[in-house]
């Protein structure tokens, strides 16, 4: 990426169900100079194990929202007129939108652009819990079939259970979101990113985030399942960069 004539952008990366900020450890590298990659983890999880879950929608959005504003106000100060964005995908998605608005409410700076990756807005989302049903076998099956875990983990006993765990919490929160967040709105802009074959979030639900901000919607339609944005992360943070600041690179 070429040298930048504005201020670097602070991405912060929301993960997937039953994921820490470690899926965004390699994207760090990938994004410099001008975009400065930051996971944002959930509390008991990751790079705050020590804490307490949230256990809920409004509780998960207030800590994370805490984690951002802290890391932006420490940013800003180290490099002025920083500015910042948001990156979500899947149950990430929802997250970071309302992570977004409540920073931009506690700081009084709006994100440059929320990007929002492989998941249907709040309103087309399936009411109640999807995995009381599921057995920890089928479930792991599912999440092998669906790629976007790796190998190693999925294959080690401790590791799978500790999967387990994020992704039944993470889907307790999630049955909250068409009444949590079904009525959010933000004024900024949005990047809407959707794979074809994505089996859960196809291209023209994904689209109707749009009705969740009065600012511009860009949408992205790429090829691949459920996880191809994040595979791709170079091909996704160079749209990110074309989305904030045009011929950048």
């Amino acid at each position: 990426m070429r040298p930048q004539s504005r201020p670097p952008v602070r991405l912060y990366g929301f993960p997937h169900a039953g994921a820490t900020s470690l899926v965004y450890r390699a994207w760090q590298p990938l994004g410099e100079p001008h975009l400065l990659v930051r996971g944002v983890d959930a509390p008991g999880r990751g790079t705050r194990r020590q804490e307490r879950g949230a256990g809920n929608f409004h509780t998960l959005v207030r800590c994370m929202a805490e984690q951002v504003v802290a890391d932006l106000l420490t940013e800003r100060e180290r490099v002025p007129g920083l500015r910042w964005a948001t990156f979500g995908h899947s149950f990430g998605a929802t997250t970071s939108l309302a992570v977004a608005a409540e920073v931009t409410r506690q700081v009084g700076l709006a994100p440059e652009r929320a990007v929002l990756s492989g998941a249907v807005p709040p309103a087309l989302q399936r009411p109640g819990p999807l995995l009381d049903s599921v057995s920890d076998e089928e479930l792991l099956a599912r999440t092998a079939a669906d790629g976007g875990t790796p190998a190693a983990v999925l294959a080690n006993p401790t590791m799978s259970r500790m999967l387990l765990a994020m992704l039944r919490e993470d889907d307790v929160v999630r049955t909250e979101f068409p009444q949590e967040a079904g009525g959010l709105r933000v004024d900024f802009p949005l990047t809407l990113i959707a794979a074809r074959q994505d089996v859960y979030a196809p291209p023209e639900q994904v689209w109707q985030w749009a009705a969740h901000s009065t600012a511009d919607v860009h949408r992205v339609e790429i090829d691949g399942g459920h996880f191809a944005a994040v595979q791709r992360p170079k091909d996704t943070l160079a749209t990110i960069v074309d989305d904030i600041d045009p011929g950048q690179r």
